[in-house]
């Protein structure tokens, strides 16, 4: 059975987030909310003009995110590793070579904000590191 994955450094998350200078700029028009599922653990992010507003851990049924990530534990501690193995440095090429990973909902939304979810993906991977 695959161990909890550890979500402390959320804040951690949205406090670089909300304070980095690209994802202002790239986030201009990145507003939804997406949700990534970290084994059994899902986590939702509502997301207003690039800046993140609110994260909700194991949200009720009645939050509606428009696409999401999925993956086993075991994916998301490689990408959070302090130097990721090939292919796990970022989610676009995990999306691609990870058969595991899952993007759900409506991709095309993901796709339209991709320099933004890029990003943000970075730095939550940057924040995250060495935690999960």
């Amino acid at each position: 059975m695959a161990r909890a994955i550890k979500l402390d450094w959320l804040d951690r998350f949205k406090d670089a987030a909300n304070s980095d200078e690209e994802l202002a700029i790239v986030g201009t028009w990145f507003t939804t909310t997406f949700s990534i599922g970290f084994g059994a653990e899902r986590v939702a992010f509502k997301v207003n003009k690039g800046r993140f507003e609110d994260i909700q851990r194991n949200p009720r049924f009645d939050v509606r995110a428009l696409f999401g990530f999925s993956a086993p534990v075991e994916v998301w501690q490689k990408f959070f590793s302090p130097t990721p193995p090939p292919i796990f440095h970022d989610v676009f090429p995990m999306i691609m070579r990870v058969p595991e990973f899952i993007v759900e909902g409506d991709s095309l939304v993901a796709m339209q904000n991709a320099r933004a979810l890029h990003r943000a993906m970075t730095i939550m991977r940057e924040t995250g590191a060495g935690n999960v």
